[in-house]
């Protein structure tokens, strides 16, 4: 079997809680074959980027690489996620044209291939991560590698319009045609990077899955990212037991819970959520007073306005509407900045009546699975799940609203709270069923095994 070399721009190392189930999938493709693990260190260093740390465990090396800080302002901050992140969420209007960013991206993933590629080996099948790093299979290939080079995708693909105009925008999304599988979350995906490649991306959609280019042809596919349903199950059983989950439990007395986890990202819909909780209480008067709704937005990306910017819009909405709507002993609203543990997180929603995931757009959303799987089959919670997740091409039995429709959001929490228990059984069994055919080691069982047929 050949050797698998994963690269992203982070990476889990074995000291680091893989709670997360991309982390895990990884670890065990890797652990089954051997390989390497290359990426950024995480560290922002003075005196130049490059340096490369090792370690191992379990037949894996762990191999990381040191940005110096101007490049990691670059390369990270800059073009990642003030460039791309916003113009691959449909967000062409917070898109940053800065062209020192640009040359940043490209130096850093440089770098990234001129340390990788003389530890290469020719059977070697090489496994690229995300929108960081979409050059990178170009730059190896310059480098003389000829094996096999896969790139997953993991945020959504915008339409072909909006990466149209990105400047210099086929001068980036060209280097995706020297990898020999390009995967993505949706069918959704697929269609609008095959769009842009006819259009503006001077390839040919051959059909059934093929693209000619640059004189190459490369295969496209969905390969809906999932959980490690079976673990989360288990987690969420054994968190009952945690004291944190037992005191959220006795803070709702005899109410609901609706519960929100997100990443702080303007890119997760959270003002048009808490507009449409507030607009759940003023249109389902009945039913105020016998639901709260928590919210976790741990704080990301700090230093970028946006982010600051968002930060203060929701703490004013949430002041707003617990000023307008608490009373003594009900605060309708709790609003949470700090992380929860995984584990205890999958007891919260296991407490829950109904999650909500919201997002104006997502490449999947693993939070909506992870509510599903954590449910109990007894008496389970309702997802709320928006249309433009990725995830509402699988949970179909979910309740799906577009986010930008209060009133549709409004009313889909009050269904979900009065939802009588042999409908959310059913409703939930549906979801849960394919979550277990369809779990993370499946995910990439699947992508592996088409890459390995390029070849």
């Amino acid at each position: 079997m050949s050797r698998l070399i994963v690269v992203s721009n982070r990476v889990a190392l074995p000291a680091e809680d893989p709670s997360g189930g991309l982390a895990i999938a990884l670890r065990a493709a890797l652990e089954e074959r051997g390989g390497v693990w290359f990426g950024w260190s995480g560290k922002g260093v003075r005196g130049g980027s490059g340096a490369l740390h090792e370690s191992g465990e379990g037949g894996i090396r762990y191999l990381t690489m040191d940005l110096e800080q101007g490049d990691l302002d670059e390369y990270y901050d800059g073009f990642s996620n003030r460039t791309l992140w916003p113009l691959l969420h449909f967000r062409l209007d917070l898109v940053d044209y800065d062209r020192k960013t640009r040359l940043g991206y490209r130096r850093v993933n440089e770098m990234f291939a001129d340390r990788l590629a003389p530890m290469l080996r020719e059977d070697d099948v090489v496994w690229v991560h995300d929108y960081h790093l979409i050059p990178l299979g170009a730059m190896l290939r310059q480098r003389g590698v000829r094996g096999r080079i896969g790139f997953f995708l993991h945020v959504p693909m915008p339409s072909a319009d909006l990466v149209m105009a990105m400047p210099e925008h086929r001068q980036l999304f060209s280097t995706l045609y020297s990898y020999d599988l390009i995967g993505f979350q949706t069918r959704g995906d697929v269609d609008r990077f095959e769009s842009y490649v006819r259009l503006y991306g001077g390839g040919r959609v051959v059909g059934g899955g093929e693209i000619e280019a640059a004189g190459r042809t490369l295969r496209v596919g969905a390969f809906p990212i999932s959980i490690d349903t079976s673990e989360i199950e288990r987690q969420a059983q054994a968190a009952l037991a945690k004291q944190a989950v037992r005191r959220l439990r006795t803070s709702l007395e005899s109410r609901l819970l609706a519960i929100g986890v997100d990443r702080l990202d303007y890119s997760k819909g959270l003002p048009e959520r808490f507009h449409g909780f507030e607009r759940y209480l003023l249109r389902h008067p009945d039913q105020k007073g016998t639901l709260t709704y928590l919210q976790i937005a741990p704080i990301s990306r700090g230093a970028v306005d946006e982010y600051r910017q968002l930060r203060r819009q929701l703490e004013q909405i949430a002041g707003h509407v617990n000023g307008a709507h608490a009373v003594p002993d009900w605060t309708p609203l709790r609003y949470v900045n700090r992380n929860v543990p995984h584990a205890t997180l999958m007891g919260y929603y296991r407490t829950a009546r109904v999650g909500l995931v919201t997002p104006l757009r997502d490449g999947m959303n693993l939070v909506a699975k992870e509510f599903v799987a954590s449910q109990d089959p007894a008496n389970p919670g309702v997802l709320i799940l928006s249309l433009l997740a990725g995830a509402a091409q699988e949970l179909s039995d979910a309740l799906l609203v577009n986010p930008h429709d209060l009133d549709g959001v409004a009313d889909a929490i009050a269904t979900a709270a009065t939802m009588p228990l042999d409908e959310r059984r059913a409703r939930w069994t549906a979801m849960i069923e394919h979550l277990r055919r369809h779990d993370i080691h499946a995910w990439r069982r699947a992508y592996l095994g088409a890459l390995e047929e390029r070849r």
